[in-house]
């Protein structure tokens, strides 16, 4: 019995998901989903990115969490458009929830709409929610192992940012393994080493997504 039961529980997910789509082209936003394990920095990616897309083009987030406001919190300071989803204890978000989040932000306003999922690097790369682009974020403290171990996340992301990489010279990681790894998996996904802290390698990240601002938006 469980297996019918979790094919409709896709099949209605995708549907909604497909219902997600269409308002967000007409609306030419540009929407990521962005997801990694708990603590591979997402949010200050999101910081960072907000940062660097400041006078040129509106960032808006829905952040998701098991619990808490932290992360939506620290965005909002940053001048950001951010709405909370707390789970209550569910690994990811799916496309029902991100339509009952949309109603709280000022789409007509927002050049990029990033979905922060839930830390997990199994359940939401399951989950279509409407987005354009699923972005992973794996931080070198985690080991050059995970794309081994959680195959699905990097075979269907368009991007996938090498997060901490000023922490190499500390940790036992091997960042030629992840990129090799994640190419297998993926032959056409765009990887980007970055640091947070030192800002290495987010102009890369940063033109690679206002590139596809501007082919959502159909401009030059």
């Amino acid at each position: 019995m469980k297996v019918p039961v979790v094919r409709n529980i896709l099949e209605v997910n995708e549907r909604l998901a497909q219902e997600n789509r269409r308002i967000f082209d007409a609306k030419k936003i540009l929407v990521l989903n962005l997801m990694s394990s708990p603590g591979a920095g997402k949010t200050s990616v999101l910081e960072r990115t907000a940062e660097a897309l400041q006078g040129r083009y509106t960032m808006a987030v829905i952040e998701g969490d098991i619990q808490s406001s932290l992360d939506a919190e620290r965005l909002q300071r940053k001048g950001v458009q951010a709405v909370q989803i707390n789970t209550d204890g569910a690994c990811h978000l799916d496309s029902n929830m991100i339509r009952t989040a949309m109603e709280s932000l000022q789409l007509d306003a927002v050049d990029v709409l990033v979905i922060e999922n839930v830390g997990n690097l199994v359940c939401p790369a399951e989950f279509n929610l409407g987005e354009h682009d699923k972005v992973t974020i794996l931080s070198v403290a985690e080991g050059d192992d995970k794309p081994i171990k959680y195959p699905l996340m990097f075979q269907i992301s368009s991007v996938l940012l090498v997060n901490k990489v000023d922490l190499l010279p500390y940790v036992d990681c091997d960042l030629q393994a992840i990129h090799q790894r994640a190419k297998q998996l993926n032959p056409t996904q765009e990887i980007f080493d970055i640091s947070c802290r030192t800002g290495e390698g987010l102009e890369a990240w940063t033109a690679w997504l206002e590139a596809r601002i501007r082919e959502q938006k159909n401009l030059p």
